[in-house]
């Protein structure tokens, strides 16, 4: 998948494992990407031979955590949890070790390849994966796919819905395709600024604008790094998409409002990491 169509096409026509890989062979352009569309066919092959009879999503979940972590072993990252690598998809792929939201693109897009729903839970702090739709149920692919138990959805559900209940009042939770692409990237951000590298930061923000147009607070935040860094013009150019893609009015005025504050803003001296002009 070109990178540059996911932000074209319908949300429900993402395929979130090969937009994942697409956005991480940026990285690895140097890469034969042929091995990897192999390995994730033959994934799926495993996954939908030991699924054929499966008929319950109990039973769905199952065939997932048997293949991918059982035979597979895929596995979350506890030892070196912040490592970039972790947030690499094509990483992920040759470690089998990975961040909850990498492992959980890799099982959901393996049950949608089998025919089955899935969705990626959104949860603060830590993603899960809801199987099925009729009497569905939560996985934990950083826990190796295994089932969240009853007592804990139930207690997910008085956190952070303020009452009792089961997996299917957790579809509240669940993320569209593209926003979890941008959970995936956010990774990306996080690990960058903790590097202190701005031109990756900025890299990754451009990446999540072109997969995500609509994405208000990406545009922002790369308009921030490009003032940061002296591109007033690639600022401005920032805030302009912005405002074309701004929901409501009130957002839009006040996104040309920075807008005309910028154009008042002649060159900018480059500004280090420290934020101290050099």
């Amino acid at each position: 998948m070109d990178v540059a169509s996911i932000g074209l096409i319908e949300d429900e026509d993402i395929l979130l494992d090969l937009a994942s890989l697409a956005l991480s062979h940026l990285d690895h352009e140097s890469t034969d990407i042929a091995p990897y569309l192999k390995k994730l066919e033959e994934i799926e092959d495993r996954v939908c031979h030991e699924g054929h009879i499966a008929v319950v999503t109990r039973e769905r979940a199952a065939v997932l955590s048997h293949v991918l972590h059982g035979e597979l072993g895929f596995i979350g990252d506890n030892e070196s949890y912040d490592a970039p690598i972790n947030a690499d998809f094509i990483g992920m792929l040759d470690r089998k070790r990975g961040l909850p939201i990498s492992l959980s693109i890799l099982y959901v897009a393996m049950a949608r390849r089998a025919g089955w729903n899935a969705y990626v839970l959104n949860l603060p702090g830590h993603v899960l994966v809801q199987i099925g739709e009729r009497s569905p149920v939560v996985i934990d692919p950083f826990a190796g796919g295994s089932l969240v138990p009853e007592p804990k959805i139930a207690e997910i559900c008085r956190t952070y819905l303020g009452k009792e209940g089961d997996a299917s009042r957790l579809s509240v939770f669940r993320m569209n395709n593209r926003d979890v692409l941008v959970r995936l990237l956010n990774n990306h951000v996080v690990r960058a600024e903790n590097g202190s590298d701005p031109h990756r930061v900025s890299e990754v923000y451009r990446r999540i604008t072109q997969i995500a147009p609509g994405a208000l607070e990406a545009w922002q935040n790369l308009a921030r790094q490009q003032l940061a860094s002296g591109d007033v013009a690639g600022a401005r150019a920032s805030l302009f998409a912005m405002s074309e893609v701004a929901p409501d009015k009130a957002t839009r005025d006040r996104i040309i409002r920075t807008f005309d504050a910028f154009n008042s803003i002649g060159p900018v001296a480059p500004v280090g990491v420290s934020g101290k002009r050099p």
